[in-house]
């Protein structure tokens, strides 16, 4: 077992008084500017939770660098006063991986926004961790390239977030996520040392710490700088899409599509819920608002690749019971496709509260998974909409609730819980790109024993050994569920605030 006795995050923190922070916010100051750090107790609460707006803790202050350098220099003044620290991006998190703790200092990387080089040649493109995703294709869309990782937050998300959590997005099925298009990356890690991993070729002998590093979730350090990997774009590209009168149908194609040897670029399915809430808030009219379920698939590539993909997708869902089956290639028709996918998750926000999940399971294992999700929803008395990366299994059913009805929350975090336990049992993960955070540490143990827990602990006792960088995070503190819940009870930590 790993020898774990360090001072805990929480045990730094009730050490501080309000006067530690009139001594060091003009530290911080010094670094960043007067300007570049918040401390009004109103302008803090914008920061005190990610896109997870159950859970709410407000930080001691807020730091927002410009540069690797004074990134350096805030973290070593946070290690010199065993401060814990935290680092967000735009806080379009889903997990809670942004959440400050207690008496923390933020560290925002938002004002880290510039594009620093552009190699065509090499494929490659050096960003600082506060550029937005799709600034990156933005930048190089008109040269014949783009990026490939796209969540559905991309035009907000930064791509320090993408990294923390090893964001994936629509199209992740045939590109992979985050950590497939990165190639080096320039850290700080919490001692405030500055130092390079990666490179700038695809192969770097020595241990792969770019790869250990990308969805870390904050807690080895922070990236500042990161050399992407950018790809051509490709010669055609072609959108299908099929509505079904039962959700079974709609995921037996999935399985069908990928048996006939066709890698879409994406393929999603939403249900009968989330197509309702988008022609409703949205207003695309694209989905028909009697279907059980549609499917978009895009196929891309050569032309003539192209054409042959998607008549045989269609041909596919025809034979699967599609009641429907448009065909769209001109980028007009294909972009008022995608937009009621891209936009889901806000019309269901507008319509009800929701709480969000990322679970992941075996292709072949979706009807029966959306199934007992279903069957879940109704044991617990909640409407559960479906919108998920279907081809690679990646579930996101968002439980739709009211969180002004007394023990709701609480029922829908339990429901939550449930779902993913499901998605362990069958084979999968309690998270595809959203990461742990906050929210999902407790179920770890669903998938991991204590040994593996314990394991995964070396690397961030080497990097981390104080436990200043993100403490609380992705690990259940103590190991269970139970023993997390007593403690709570019993008042020994409060580093999160339940609304």
């Amino acid at each position: 077992m790993i020898n774990q006795n360090i001072a805990s995050p929480l045990q730094v923190q009730k050490s501080h008084g309000a006067s530690l922070w009139q001594k060091i916010a003009p530290k911080f100051e010094a670094v960043v500017g007067k300007k570049g750090v918040v401390q009004r107790q109103e302008e803090l609460l914008t920061y005190e939770c990610d896109s997870l707006t159950s859970y709410r803790q407000r930080p001691a202050l807020v730091v927002l660098p410009r540069t690797t350098e004074q990134v350096a220099e805030v973290v070593k003044i946070c290690y010199e006063n065993q401060i814990p620290w935290v680092t967000r991006g735009a806080g379009t998190g889903l997990s809670g991986g942004a959440l400050p703790v207690e008496n923390c200092v933020l560290i925002v990387t938002t004002l880290m926004n510039q594009i620093l080089k552009v190699d065509l040649e090499n494929q490659r493109i050096i960003v600082q961790a506060g550029v937005i995703n799709n600034w990156v294709t933005q930048a190089i869309s008109g040269k014949g390239f783009y990026y490939a990782p796209d969540p559905s937050s991309q035009t907000v998300c930064t791509i320090g977030g993408n990294i923390a959590e090893n964001a994936g997005g629509i199209h992740c099925l045939k590109y992979g996520v985050t950590t497939n298009h990165v190639l080096g990356l320039k850290l700080v890690i919490p001692d405030g040392s500055v130092v390079d991993v990666g490179g700038i070729i695809s192969e770097m002998p020595g241990y792969d710490l770019t790869g250990l590093f990308i969805g870390s979730e904050g807690t080895l350090g922070i990236a500042t700088e990161i050399t992407l990997r950018i790809i051509k774009t490709p010669e055609a590209i072609g959108t299908v899409l099929a509505d079904f009168t039962t959700i079974e149908a709609a995921g037996d194609t999935v399985t069908h599509i990928i048996s006939a040897g066709i890698i879409p670029a994406a393929m999603e399915l939403m249900d009968g819920t989330t197509i309702k809430a988008i022609e409703d808030v949205i207003n695309t009219g694209c989905y028909p608002r009697d279907a059980a379920a549609v499917l978009l698939i895009e196929v891309d590539g050569l032309a003539v690749e192209v054409e042959s993909s998607k008549q045989q997708v269609a041909k596919i869902c025809q034979q699967n019971g599609a009641r429907n089956v448009i065909i769209a290639s001109d980028e007009q028709r294909r972009i008022k496709l995608w937009q009621g996918r891209k936009t889901a998750l806000i019309a269901l926000g507008y319509q009800s509260h929701y709480f969000l999940q990322d679970g992941v399971i075996p292709r072949t294992q979706l009807v029966a998974v959306l199934k007992e999700i279903s069957a879940l929803g109704n044991q617990y008395g909640y409407c559960i909409a479906n919108a998920l990366h279907a081809g690679d299994g990646n579930l996101h059913p968002v439980i739709l609730y009211d969180h002004a009805i007394p023990g709701a929350f609480k029922q829908v975090e339990e429901l939550s819980g449930e779902i993913l336990k499901l998605c362990v049992r069958v084979g999968g993960s309690i998270s595809g790109e959203h990461g742990i955070g906050a929210d999902k540490k407790c179920l770890m143990p669903e998938m991991f024993n204590h040994i593996d827990l314990d394991t995964m602990q070396w690397p961030r006792l080497a990097f981390n050994p104080q436990g200043l960088a993100n403490p609380g995070k992705m690990f259940p503190t103590p190991p269970t569920c139970g023993e997390a819940a007593q403690a709570q009870k019993m008042g020994r930590f409060s580093d999160l605030e339940v609304f």
